[in-house]
């Protein structure tokens, strides 16, 4: 059979299930990697992230540190350092934060800086880019088959979660492998040298005495005036106790700090006592505290039980801080503050207060009642602009110098700016927080104006980015915008080049449907407990989620 004659149609259009072949000379590849090191500079990070698919040699000159340490400063850093009072001098040009090896300032991000190559600058855009989208992948931490009665006390420090219970004992678990316990021990009736049986009340944590890193200091108060000091050993995965102080009063301990070898208590019957610890060098075990001795005992008439207890380093000594609720004439809820300025001896330099009262106001007006729908921004402007209604009573407060932060039944909190120098102590007006759909029953606020909230059912988590003034026009923007803060949402988190990665985020999507899911029917089924406990340091928000009949876990949202 002969074959078919050729069409010039056919040569034309060529046959329509092939590609055509371009034979284009590749240019990009003869350059050196020099070159295009500084090409990459200048590209936006979606196609820098693309660049990562193309060549092995393409994907390690887009990932170059040096890349992505100028795309972290000038997304965070810069924008940071522009809006923080003191650091932009009037007049100055704006040149003056761009960024440069070595004459950018990176504020607090310096410690990435001094560690030279160990940084991965990478790693470092994609975790405080996650957090501001508030993708994060989540996973759990069973502490309890039931409730525990009366609660269970969490603590989370340089990586590391502490949980105290009566039936438990303290318990510590590394972020990094929540799978297991990293260390326990009970609490013995000898030990609390009573014989009546008592219950943790209170928990504090913070590093140890001698500051290497290889340890952690916890004080435990209880519910009879009783408080003990234990130290973990975290390369032995062992704890200890280090001494321990008997009742002052048969009042429980409603709140503990600790700073070294200071520790602060506060009881229910509202007496602050101070106590310092005399360090004791052992051979080969490092510093440890002898026990505490009793400097100062003060008791306050104007305080409620809702308050809280910080204690924070400062040239030449410690400062004392207790936050109080405290309620206005004929209506409303607004903060005190005490501050106690010590020496490292323990004397007393200065003892002032503060509350966030203009003088002479006195609303008329009864408190605001919870709402059940979602706050606006227009109710924001609203009421910033004019009298607005008197607060309800605070539900929580955390107070990390100098923000002040507490939350309320009716969907919102209250931002304040403490100022504390050597001569003042005051405390700004208070300004409206929006964006929750339900009752804030938690917050907690940390370093660099970063805070977290929770809704008291503990469905609702948002991050929030308060830095910068309380009455700067970029904070009324970015509040009537909605942009102080973002609701934490598990979601795929985009890794490239990797399968195992993509497999790991198809992985974090089922466990985070099935907690959803986990929530949303245990909800259905029995209500939730009120005000859960959260906390966060850089990587991570971590929230007890408690409930009423059903077990007791410790939710982890990972950023990283």
């Amino acid at each position: 059979m002969s074959k078919r004659p050729l069409i010039e149609e056919d040569v034309e259009f060529g046959p329509a299930n092939k590609r055509l072949r371009y034979n284009r000379p590749d240019r990009l590849s003869r350059l050196s990697d020099e070159l295009l090191l500084r090409v990459f500079s200048f590209l936006p990070v979606p196609t820098l992230a693309s660049c990562h698919r193309l060549s092995h040699r393409l994907q390690s000159i887009a990932g170059d540190s040096q890349i992505w340490k100028s795309l972290y400063y000038d997304r965070f850093v810069r924008p940071r350092a522009s809006r923080i009072p003191g650091i932009r001098e009037p007049g100055a040009p704006l040149d003056r934060f761009l960024f440069s090896s070595r004459l950018s300032r990176w504020l607090e991000d310096d410690v990435h800086v001094r560690r030279g190559p160990q940084t991965n600058w990478k790693r470092q855009y994609k975790l405080r880019h996650n957090w501001s989208r508030g993708s994060a992948r989540i996973s759990e931490i069973p502490v309890a088959e039931r409730p525990v009665v009366p609660r269970l006390l969490v603590q989370l420090h340089e990586g590391v979660i502490l949980t105290a219970d009566i039936n438990t004992g303290l318990r510590a678990w590394r972020i990094s492998n929540p799978s297991s316990i990293l260390a326990s021990i009970s609490f013995k009736q000898k030990q609390l040298s009573v014989s009546e049986h008592v219950s943790p009340s209170s928990l504090a944590v913070s590093s140890s005495p001698d500051d290497n890193g290889k340890s952690l200091q916890a004080v435990v108060g209880f519910d009879n005036g009783t408080f003990i000091i234990y130290q973990l050993d975290l390369e032995a995965a062992r704890w200890s106790q280090h001494g321990s102080h008997v009742a002052s009063s048969a009042s429980a301990i409603t709140a503990v700090a600790a700073y070294r070898s200071h520790i602060a208590t506060l009881d229910e019957d509202r007496t602050l006592r101070v106590y310092r610890c005399s360090p004791i060098m052992k051979p080969g075990a490092g510093t440890s505290l002898d026990s505490p001795r009793l400097l100062y005992s003060l008791r306050s008439y104007n305080t409620c039980h809702l308050s809280s207890l910080s204690l924070r380093p400062r040239a030449g000594g410690i400062v004392i801080s207790v936050v109080y609720a405290l309620p206005v004439c004929l209506g409303g809820w607004s903060v005190g503050l005490q501050e106690l300025q010590l020496s490292l001896d323990g004397e007393v330099q200065t003892s002032r207060t503060a509350s966030a009262l203009p003088l002479g106001y006195h609303p008329l007006s009864p408190p605001s009642s919870p709402s059940s729908g979602t706050s606006t921004p227009q109710q924001t402007r609203s009421s910033s602009s004019g009298s607005q209604p008197p607060l309800s009573r605070p539900t929580s407060l955390s107070y990390s110098h100098p923000y002040l932060l507490a939350a309320h039944p009716d969907n919102t909190l209250t931002l304040y700016l403490v100022t504390s120098s050597s001569n003042d102590l005051s405390i700004s007006a208070g300004r409206r927080l929006w964006g929750h759909t339900s009752a804030v029953s938690g917050a907690y606020v940390g370093s660099r104006g970063k805070a977290v909230s929770v809704s008291s059912p503990g469905d609702e988590l948002r991050v929030w980015e308060l830095e910068g003034e309380i009455d700067s026009s970029g904070v009324k923007r970015r509040l009537d915008g909605g942009d102080l803060s973002v609701q934490v949402r598990p979601e795929r988190i985009t890794r490239d080049g990797d399968n195992d990665d993509r497999e790991e985020a198809d992985l974090s999507i089922r466990l985070a449907l099935d907690a959803r899911l986990d929530v949303l029917g245990s909800r259905a089924r029995e209500p939730a407990a009120v005000n859960p406990w959260v906390g966060f340091d850089d990587e991570r928000v971590v929230l007890l989620r408690q409930q009423a009949l059903g077990p007791e876990a410790l939710v982890i949202h990972d950023f990283a």
